[in-house]
């Protein structure tokens, strides 16, 4: 049998076990071990061991556990309802404020957090609820929050670019910071669309009513507090960090620290916080260990076959296609899994082919990185099985049904489609700021 056989062998085997449900690590992980001692023997069994080792020795992999950490306390500990307050009485004289501030909000998580998932449950539990109340449209308004909590996985602390830069072997720090600008841009394309949507349509976004609205300067200055709190999280992190007074590890220990110092000082350091933080916190940093492990095994079978040169000259020599053509068919790939697995799923199956090939292509590999983000926040929000539909479906309340989560997308999906393209036509929206500051 030859290496190429085996190499689609191993495919299908590792997507006909995600189709039959199994954990995504179990499937990854089954398939490579049985591989490696199928086609080397005893010999074979190292190559599990030797991605544990391999981990365990990744220094930046401490990151994942205290940002996770970060943004559990920041949300058990309720701050993030204190910014939500804050966003409501700024922006509320608007038609679609709201709407607005729901997408302030979830920038300010993503940049404390990094993972969609806390922002869908911070949207869905605190926005969703008032924006229903205030009479927006349940349609818009659900698309807001599942494109707003996309951005958790561009905006530094991004937790998707740290596994990216383990797998791609590039610089986190790099890749961090090639993710303000892009993440940045979305936020603001998305508000251009609902100030305009609103102008057209008012009736989607209504402004707070005149007597909500009687508030006094200096309550709304007072407000302005609730924002104090996460910017010096966020400065405490990113700012000694970009200013070069920390290291990324560092940068991550000097966040979680701030987290919980600003629940010690609001007076909510409880128990339950600390055990619903700690338990939670476990459980994803666990899955993303299991799931990082089987990559590294998958991958180093795969390079072992030389598989990744295959691919290479089936692209490039037989069916000639040119860079720029095979980059935009990986994109598509993308968001064609994307309807089927999460962004990490997608990253173990694929990179180990894709990312050797951009290389050859002669493209930036932190620049792609932000390009497999922006795309893989496309598939979340693409039917019939992206990600963040089904937790919106699980955390909405009864009178939002399926179809209006999968019709309340529709027009976001195609403001990151134009955001896509504009990072990829002009690369410097995601290279400037790292280009910048390593060039100092």
């Amino acid at each position: 049998m030859s290496y190429e056989l085996i190499a689609i062998l191993m495919f299908t085997s590792m997507m006909l076990m995600l189709l039959t449900g199994q954990r995504v690590f179990g499937a990854i992980g089954f398939v490579a071990v049985v591989a490696a001692l199928f086609l080397w023997g005893d010999g074979g069994s190292e190559m599990g061991f030797t991605a544990a080792m391999k981990l365990m020795k990744w220094y930046p992999l401490l990151t994942l556990p205290l940002f996770i950490y970060m943004g559990y306390m920041l949300s058990e500990s309720g701050i993030a309802d204190d910014l939500y307050k804050m966003f409501h009485v700024w922006s509320g004289p608007l038609n679609g404020g709201l709407a607005i501030g729901t997408i302030g909000l979830m920038v300010v998580i993503s940049a404390m957090n990094g993972l969609s998932v806390a922002g869908m449950a911070i949207g869905a539990s605190i926005a969703l609820p008032e924006l229903l109340r205030r009479g927006y449209d349940k349609i818009m308004v659900t698309g807001v929050i599942q494109a707003g909590s996309s951005l958790g996985i561009l905006v530094p602390p991004s937790v998707v670019l740290v596994l990216y830069g383990m797998i791609a072997r590039q610089p986190v720090g790099q890749l961090w910071m090639a993710g303000v600008f892009p993440g940045l841009m979305m936020a603001s394309l998305f508000v251009i669309y609902i100030v305009i949507r609103c102008k057209i349509q008012p009736s989607l976004g209504p402004a707070l009513p005149k007597e909500e609205r009687q508030i006094s300067w200096g309550d709304k200055f007072r407000l302005l507090r609730a924002g104090v709190l996460p910017l010096f999280i966020f400065f405490s992190m990113t700012g000694l960090f970009l200013l070069g007074y920390t290291s990324l590890v560092e940068s991550s220990a000097v966040g979680a620290t701030a987290a919980t110092l600003a629940a010690l000082f609001k007076g909510r350091l409880t128990a339950r916080v600390i055990e619903e933080t700690i338990r939670k916190t476990l459980g994803i940093s666990c899955m993303f260990m299991w799931i990082i492990l089987a990559a590294l095994a998958f991958g180093a079978v795969f390079d072992g076959l030389g598989a990744v040169k295959a691919i290479e000259s089936f692209f490039i020599g037989k069916m000639g296609l040119g860079p720029w053509e095979i980059l935009i068919m990986m994109q598509l790939s993308y968001i064609l899994m994307g309807m089927f697995l999460d962004d990490t799923a997608m990253l173990v199956i694929v990179a180990p082919l894709y990312v050797p090939l951009v290389k050859v292509l002669g493209f930036d590999l932190v620049w792609y990185g932000v390009l497999y983000t922006i795309t893989c926040q496309i598939a979340y929000m693409t039917p019939p099985f992206g990600y963040n539909l089904f937790l919106m479906r699980a955390m909405a309340p009864p009178e939002v049904t399926l179809s209006d989560i999968y019709r309340s997308i529709i027009p976001f999906v195609f403001v990151m489609l134009f955001g896509l393209i504009l990072v990829m036509v002009f690369p410097e929206i995601a290279l400037w700021l790292p280009k910048w500051h390593y060039g100092r």
